[in-house]
């Protein structure tokens, strides 16, 4: 037992500790930057949409299904992770760039939120130029619900997003959920379908606006799109 008594053993103990910790946590960073634990997302039908629940913002709410919004003549939806997150407010922003093309091709644009907490919706509002519905169930973040934690914070494409959104002038806060993931929808009208979704995997993944409008490009007349059921 003397060899507890040499001091050179104690040290190489500690760095077999120290050396063994930094491994651990190298490896967690490696696999954080992967895929392999995102949760999976499962692609929406448009049955699946059209009979979600939505409610108007309003003091006597109305509630609707949410085929109301395409109905007629299709429409980009965005279901916004938190009213609150600047990377939110950035991509809330970037759609609404688009409105005028979007109005040109006549497809409105609309957001859908989790829930309401305080004057959250409204602050968000300046950002995002449709109008917004509540969707209480959190529908259009399903089938699959896919959620992000602290692993999110590990990731350097979120970093990466951080510094875009905060360069461009964004800001937020922390109020309300913001671990259920969002994403953007385009659906033509009638039975035409959906046509783009985006689902976002880690925070701050911005859909490509310019995928938005080629697939806006696509929305047929509802006479069209009838034709076609």
């Amino acid at each position: 037992m003397s060899f507890l008594q040499d001091p050179s053993f104690f040290s190489m103990g500690m760095w077999s500790i120290g050396a063994g910790a930094l491994g651990a946590a190298a490896l967690a960073l490696v696999l954080a930057n992967t895929d392999i634990f995102l949760s999976k997302s499962e692609e929406a039908t448009l049955e699946y949409l059209e009979n979600i629940d939505l409610k108007t913002l309003e003091k006597d709410p109305r509630t609707f299904k949410a085929k109301e919004l395409w109905e007629k003549n299709g429409a980009v939806i965005m279901a916004v992770r938190r009213p609150g997150c600047f990377l939110c407010r950035e991509e809330a922003a970037d759609l609404s760039s688009l409105k005028p093309k979007l109005d040109k091709l006549g497809i409105p644009l609309y957001a859908v939120v989790k829930e309401q907490v305080g004057t959250e919706v409204k602050d968000f509002q300046p950002y995002f130029k449709g109008e917004i519905f509540l969707d209480a169930q959190k529908k259009f973040y399903g089938p699959q619900r896919r959620k992000l934690l602290f692993m999110g914070f590990m990731r350097l494409g979120v970093w990466c997003n951080f510094f875009r959104a905060w360069s461009g002038g964004f800001s937020g806060n922390l109020k309300g959920e913001g671990v259920i993931l969002g994403g953007v929808f385009v659906v033509g009208p009638g039975k035409q379908g959906i046509l783009l979704e985006h689902r976002e995997k880690e925070f701050g993944d911005k859909v490509n606006p310019l995928s938005i409008l080629e697939a806006a490009k696509k929305v047929k007349p509802r006479s069209l799109a009838s034709e076609n059921k």
